[in-house]
């Protein structure tokens, strides 16, 4: 019995692992409907004047991906990217709006989304992990009422060691 329900978990596992990232979904040949049958729905998305799509799969809080994928005119899938890495993080500039932002990274981690009124300062948070493969955290550091970039920080994760009691 305890064997069956190992096998069941460890298959579960392995269906949501393949769509985690899009396994299997073939470039120039699958659809919105095999993304979405594959990925689920995407947290958000974007119609381009050429007819293209932009979808933006977050695999948060907790993890270290969001995968954008692009959909040409033909409605055919065009590619699948991990946007949480330095080199997307590197694109975001001072003076970008919220959707800019939105649209390079997707969404950021809104249990971390702090708001500070005495600076009006709104600060969106991600998780990625960084050249050597840390856990890291880039913060986009908004001016609350205009939304737009004032800057961004980079700092690694912090974690607490917690001491073990009773010596």
């Amino acid at each position: 019995m305890l064997r069956r329900a190992l096998l069941l978990m460890s298959s579960l596992l392995v269906a949501a692992c393949a769509s985690y990232e899009g396994r299997g979904l073939k470039t120039g040949e699958a659809r919105l409907e095999d993304v979405q049958a594959t990925m689920g729905q995407p947290a958000l998305q974007w119609q381009d004047p050429d007819g293209s799509r932009q979808l933006a799969y977050p695999r948060g809080p907790a993890g270290f991906h969001t995968f954008m994928v692009r959909l040409g005119p033909d409605g055919r899938l065009q590619s699948i990217t991990n946007v949480l890495d330095e080199r997307h993080l590197a694109i975001i500039r001072a003076g970008m709006t919220k959707e800019e932002v939105l649209r390079i990274l997707g969404p950021s981690d809104t249990r971390v989304t702090v708001y500070f009124p005495a600076r009006d300062e709104l600060v969106w948070d991600w998780r990625f992990r960084g050249m050597s493969s840390e856990p890291m955290r880039m913060m986009v550091l908004f001016d609350a009422t205009s939304g737009k970039v004032r800057s961004t920080m980079v700092q690694r994760e912090q974690f607490t060691d917690v001491e073990p009691t009773g010596r």
